[in-house]
């Protein structure tokens, strides 16, 4: 199976053109099309619909997909690792992350990491869906949560503190939560599927059961609506200490420890080489954030 098939076949679901990518590899329309052509004799499956307006992979191009992905990053690090390929980071760098995160901390990031990296391309897909890494074809997972897939190696960038927080309205008008116990006298804002809170007693888990009319999915959601004085929140650091800082938000329960505390996770699949422009992501956003992160020095 020919390499350079591959990488047009790939660049075609990128871009959805035949034409243009080619291009992008130097290749003519002409040669384009026989390549693809090739590719499917040499499969014996049809990978795309050709139609006179656009062009759509077929239910077996998407699942060769990720394969051919798996196979040019694994060959590119296999070439670099002898030094027969480039060791400059290079080709398109794709990355899900969730929403808020994304946004807020990975999108600033990006203007140093690509003036590091100017042969990247970087596409990023911003979503509070786990999505598999290998069926959508990325490269890297930005995650906030234990890693439940034994198929993949997860590095740390760095630490996800959460806390109990409220805004100067709504304490002024309601008054203070003494303990946990006490929330269930307040009205609370949730992130959807989060009712129970966990708070640290001793040993153990204490778990309180919240009354909110509020439930958003979205976390910067949760955090504006309790700016807002709508009701009581869980927030991660990342997500409020602009608002901790200047005083929209202040802290409740300080000496009731959430269980929830976590971690920001970059993840990848176990059985792919760390290619250099993952190393390099990696590398950048562990130093970028710091071993005390900026959100967390308020």
């Amino acid at each position: 199976m020919n390499n350079d098939h591959l990488a047009l076949f790939v660049r075609i679901a990128n871009t959805y053109n035949i034409s243009l990518a080619g291009r992008e590899l130097d290749l003519s329309p002409a040669v384009a099309s026989a390549y693809i052509s090739k590719l499917e004799e040499n499969l014996g499956v049809r990978l795309i619909h050709r139609t006179t307006r656009k062009v759509s992979l077929t239910e077996e191009g998407e699942a060769f997909l990720p394969h051919a992905q798996e196979v040019l990053a694994t060959l590119e690090t296999a070439r670099a690792s002898v030094g027969a390929g480039s060791l400059v980071p290079q080709g398109t760098l794709r990355i899900t992350a969730p929403a808020s995160f994304g946004r807020m901390h990975i999108v600033p990031a990006l203007k140093s990491f690509m003036q590091k990296y100017p042969g990247l391309t970087i596409d990023c897909r911003f979503s509070d869906t786990i999505v598999d890494l290998v069926e959508g074809g990325f490269d890297i997972a930005i995650r906030d949560a234990a890693l439940k897939d034994s198929n993949l190696i997860a590095r740390k960038l760095a630490s996800d503190n959460r806390i109990v927080c409220a805004s100067p309205e709504y304490i002024a008008k309601n008054g203070l939560p003494k303990t946990p116990q006490d929330l269930v006298n307040h009205q609370t804002i949730n992130l959807a599927s989060i009712e129970s809170w966990g708070f640290k007693s001793g040993k153990d888990t204490l778990n309180i059961k919240t009354k909110g009319a509020l439930r958003f999915d979205n976390g910067e959601a949760v955090r504006d609506a309790c700016v807002q004085g709508l009701g009581i929140t869980i927030s991660s650091n990342w997500c409020s200490y602009k608002y901790l800082e200047d005083g929209s938000l202040v802290e409740v329960l300080k000496d009731f420890p959430l269980v929830a505390n976590a971690d920001i996770w970059a993840v990848y699949p176990s059985n792919r080489l760390l290619a250099p422009k993952v190393r390099a992501f990696i590398d950048h956003f562990i130093a970028y954030f710091g071993e005390v992160p900026y959100w967390e020095k308020q």
